[in-house]
């Protein structure tokens, strides 16, 4: 059995988006997501989380122990099933064992077989009920430096959608932000990949993944999109040795000009208080 995580960690990533929409929401026409009170662009750990297990199941391709639980096209009670299967349970009627066993050796299994599930949990307790799970790794919304602008783009179409249409040709809109800077920051907690068997693998996994999660995930509705900068705060202990948030202070991001709209990662300036991280805290940066 690998080794789980010992070690206490936080960490930042910054990422930007030219010409596109990096998180659409769906109760707004699929406008960029933007915090109504400031004008700073939003993108949420769902959407960060997706594209993280979907680089997972692009490297490992459902090698064993690296399955993906939430993906396209998954019925969560059937992957639920695929543990009963294992123990030649049946979900209806599973008397082998006093329930808290069952229980335990039922999520055991899960976690053991899918990396998402080890890195971020999941709520199995459904109509075939395989436990809840408390992931270690957690993410924050992501939030842009500055305000973003959301711009509505008219596009045509020369091909229409019914033989019926009385148009040659279609209108249609695409919503995009010109350029943004995002900073994301994540935590990942020792004790409870102590408890899932979050292994060292699985987070230098993780640590690839945000790195490279944008090169294969790209579409003309998302426009450019990268991972510039990632900042990886590591303890010396299970417990940490720091407060999250004084670490998080210690990276600041901010327009090289402040008279001009950004419009590449050159306008910022990201900025490290390396004299001021705490004894017992490393500081790893992987971009």
């Amino acid at each position: 059995m690998k080794e789980a995580v010992k070690n206490r960690y936080e960490f930042v990533l910054f990422f930007d988006v030219e010409n596109g929409n990096p998180n659409g929401d769906p109760d707004a026409g699929n406008l960029p997501r933007i915090d109504p009170e400031t004008g700073h662009g939003l993108v949420t750990d769902v959407c960060i989380k997706r594209k993280i297990r979907n680089y997972i199941e692009l490297v490992k391709g459902g090698q064993e122990g690296f399955e993906i639980y939430v993906k396209e096209g998954a019925v969560l009670n059937t992957q639920h099933r695929k543990a009963y299967d294992a123990h030649g349970w049946d979900p209806k009627n599973y008397d082998q064992l006093r329930k808290e066993q069952k229980d335990r050796l039922l999520t055991e299994w899960m976690c053991a077989h899918f990396y998402d599930i080890r890195a971020f949990g999941a709520v199995m307790s459904t109509e075939i009920n395989c436990g809840q799970v408390r992931g270690p790794v957690q993410l924050n919304f992501g939030r842009s430096i500055d305000p973003v602008v959301q711009q509505e783009i008219t596009i045509t179409r020369v091909a229409v959608t019914s033989e019926k249409a009385e148009k040659e040709r279609e209108m249609g809109r695409k919503h995009i932000i010109p350029y943004g800077l995002y900073r994301i920051e994540g935590y990942v907690s020792a004790p409870l990949a102590q408890k899932t068997g979050f292994s060292e693998e699985d987070l230098e996994l993780l640590w690839e993944a945000l790195v490279n999660m944008f090169e294969h995930d790209r579409s003309a509705a998302r426009g450019k999109m990268a991972s510039r900068k990632l900042f990886i705060f590591k303890h010396e202990s299970m417990l940490g040795n720091a407060p999250a948030h004084k670490l998080f202070e210690l990276i600041k991001a901010g327009r090289i000009d402040e008279h001009k709209p950004a419009r590449s990662f050159n306008d910022y300036e990201i900025t490290v208080a390396g004299d001021k991280i705490p004894q017992g805290v490393t500081l790893i940066e992987k971009l």
